[in-house]
């Protein structure tokens, strides 16, 4: 062992020290450091390989993404006229002001140094000379931040606004553009104060700090205009590269918007063609990170069923035990157990990297998505306690004074001598049957219709969960309102999930932040489209809205009960039914949606609105704006299947008299039948 250890040491000390293997050692480290050293260089630099490669790719009109030398980056979805630029300052970090081009359909992210100049102005050159040549024109916009320290770039100083300076070519080219730019960056709020915007007619398009990315010449031959943003830097804190996230995303998502209307301007006024709406011009690419977050967030919401884990599993029971009481005392609720650890799925939750999400759009309802999970999963912790409540005010939020005058305007006006409903019932096998028909029907449209329908007592009444339709056991109703529920539970909540799941985000299947309200009401529409919206239904749903009142001004389940008995002679066991929706839990208020979703839509239509939008999966209110956009961009698909109630004359018919006529909540009570549902 000695030796041996002796003879390797010999052996290394005469490997080093010897002056010939020393000189082969020398020059082959040299030759070594050259060749890394000319790699490194040609990564750091554009070189003609790649420019071909990203023009190969235009000419095909395939996604381009790629990483550019100084850590840059390259996005162009399809060809396009125009181009998004950032290069980054070569003296100063320039925090949060990259992120607000990276929403773009075409933008570019280029290192500012002088080293790179000559490979950033022969690609955009290429780009500009292709795309323009297919287009008639192009357009530059270039974006940078404003210095740090002035008064204007402070948030925090309210006296002074920000100011945003449009740097635009002397020549009247783009004079339309350049106006539709000013006019829709005025409109931009910043902490809840305006803006101030500067246009300047100097042919710099460019930061003062840099070099033009196109000569005057170049541009001129290519019929290529040249646009440039100073944006205040009020998303960081001053003279720091600490940014303010929430501020920077609202700055962003407005400046996308803005950008998208001044190309399509632009495209309208100065290029061959002209799309159909300024959202045309948005991303349709969708990267890797948007299909991950998405996925992680449905596999937190598939986790749980909140509202089932709020249901009692005693409902029957409880009115027995209130009965024997004589409505004097609070029935016990008894719940299931709760199958998820609400702590450890928060964790799950917040882990998710909603915020490399490039998208404004996609990034807002993420973001939102991710906030309604946390509250449901602060319900189920807060289950049948007293915090329970503040946790559902946050979710649906209160009873406002007119619609509570609208229900009790609606409980005086409906008689309670027309709740009765006449004729044959049926129980919970025979209407599991009838669905299960209804569902066969959208099955004859698309095969790939999943659905399916169970009779089952751990539910009360019928309950719509993940794409079945659960119906309680012991379920008993009139046969004139089976059309109508037909049209509820299958036309609207199974259809709306069925569609949902057939787009590429699976949070339209599971619901948007704040589905519920829309959802509810387009459901009660579908009603009395089928001719089945009775007096004792909407009876009931302005019944609910006044008891959430109740709970919410601090009565109790006795007093709710009482209310709803004596002021407005509902039947024993429809107040308490009214009364165990809202209470459960601890106090839910999602009933009353159902009437102010009613409320809203009748208003939706009323304004001329399609009403078919609405059914491409589970949406809120606020979200119609972007649905609409993320189809003009390609990124969400038509809807696949219309319910049936949207296809048959009688239904349209009534659906025209509500655009054309101002047609209030009672009014459809009193237009609609009695509750003769179509035949089948």
């Amino acid at each position: 062992m000695r030796f041996r250890r002796r003879r390797q040491s010999c052996w290394t000390c005469w490997r080093v020290c010897s002056p010939h293997k020393q000189s082969q050692n020398i020059m082959t480290t040299t030759k070594k450091t050259t060749k890394r050293k000319g790699a490194k260089s040609l990564r750091d630099e554009i070189t003609p390989t790649l420019i071909e490669a990203v023009c190969e790719r235009l000419v095909r009109n395939v996604r381009i993404r790629r990483t550019l030398p100084g850590g840059g980056r390259l996005h162009i979805d399809r060809k396009l006229p125009f181009l998004c630029v950032y290069r980054r300052p070569p003296d100063n970090e320039d925090a949060g002001t990259e992120r607000l081009v990276k929403g773009e359909a075409s933008y570019m992210i280029a290192p500012g140094q002088a080293r790179h100049r000559r490979g950033v102005a022969a690609l955009v050159h290429r780009i500009v000379e292709l795309l323009s040549g297919e287009f008639g024109a192009f357009l530059i916009v270039e974006i940078w931040a404003t210095p740090d320290g002035g008064e204007a770039n402070d948030p925090a100083v309210p006296t002074v606004l920000p100011n945003f300076t449009i740097r635009a070519p002397r020549s009247g080219a783009i004079t339309r553009t350049v106006e539709a730019f000013r006019k829709r960056l005025k409109r931009f709020k910043v902490l809840k104060q305006n803006v101030e915007v500067e246009v300047l007619r100097d042919d710099r398009g460019y930061a003062s700090a840099l070099h033009p990315l196109l000569t005057t010449p170049q541009a001129r031959a290519l019929n290529c205009s040249m646009l440039g943003i100073a944006v205040p830097p009020v998303y960081r804190k001053p003279n720091s590269t600490e940014e303010f996230p929430l501020l920077s995303r609202s700055l962003r998502r407005s400046l996308s918007l803005a950008l998208r209307q001044t190309y399509f301007e632009f495209m309208q006024s100065c290029t061959t063609q002209c799309p159909p709406h300024f959202h045309a011009l948005g991303r349709r690419a969708v990267v890797q990170a948007v299909w991950k977050v998405d996925h992680q967030l449905a596999e937190v919401s598939n986790k749980f069923d909140y509202l089932l884990q709020l249901t009692p599993v005693n409902t029957n029971s409880a009115w027995k035990q209130f009965q024997r009481a004589r409505f004097e005392r609070t029935p016990e609720f008894h719940y299931p157990p709760v199958q998820v650890d609400p702590s450890v799925l928060k964790r799950h939750l917040y882990k998710i990297p909603i915020e490399r999400v490039e998208d404004p759009a996609l990034q807002r309802l993420f973001q939102e998505k991710q906030e309604e999970l946390e509250l449901k999963l602060t319900m189920l912790r807060d289950r049948d306690t007293p915090r329970f409540l503040y946790a559902s005010l946050q979710l649906f939020g209160g009873v406002e004074d007119d619609l509570l005058q609208l229900a009790q305007s609606l409980l005086t006006q409906l008689s309670a001598k027309d709740n009765v409903e006449k004729g044959p019932k049926l129980n919970a096998e025979e209407f599991a049957r009838r669905a299960e028909r209804e569902i066969d029907f959208y099955r004859t449209i698309r095969p790939e219709f999943k659905a399916g329908v169970r009779v089952t007592e751990e539910v009360s009444g019928l309950i719509v969960s993940r794409g079945k339709l659960l119906i309680n056991s012991d379920l008993s109703l009139p046969a004139s309102r089976v059309e109508a529920l037909m049209a509820h539970e299958v036309g609207t909540h199974l259809l709306t999930y069925f569609n949902g799941h057939m787009q590429p985000f699976q949070q339209l299947c599971s619901g948007l932040a704040g589905y519920e309200e829309l959802q509810e009401g387009i459901a009660v529409l579908s009603e009395y489209l089928v001719g089945g919206l009775t007096r004792d239904r909407m009876r009931q749903l302005a019944a609910r809205v006044v008891a959430v009142r109740c709970l919410i001004d601090g009565a109790s389940f006795v007093d709710t009960f009482r209310v709803l008995s004596r002021d407005y002679r509902f039947i024993q066991r429809s107040a308490y039914t009214v009364a165990m929706r809202v209470y459960r839990g601890g106090g839910l208020t999602k009933d009353m949606v159902y009437l102010r979703g009613l409320k809203a839509i009748l208003q939706y239509v009323r304004d001329g609105n399609d009403l078919k939008l609405l059914f491409t999966g589970k949406m809120a209110g606020k979200h119609i704006p972007i649905i609409r956009e993320l189809l003009y961009r390609n990124v969400l698909k038509p809807v696949p299947v219309l319910p049936r109630y949207m296809q048959e004359a009688a239904s349209l018919q009534r659906l025209d008299k509500l655009r054309n006529n101002p047609v209030s909540v009672l009014d459809l009570v009193n237009k609609s039948s009695t509750g003769n549902g179509r035949p089948r």
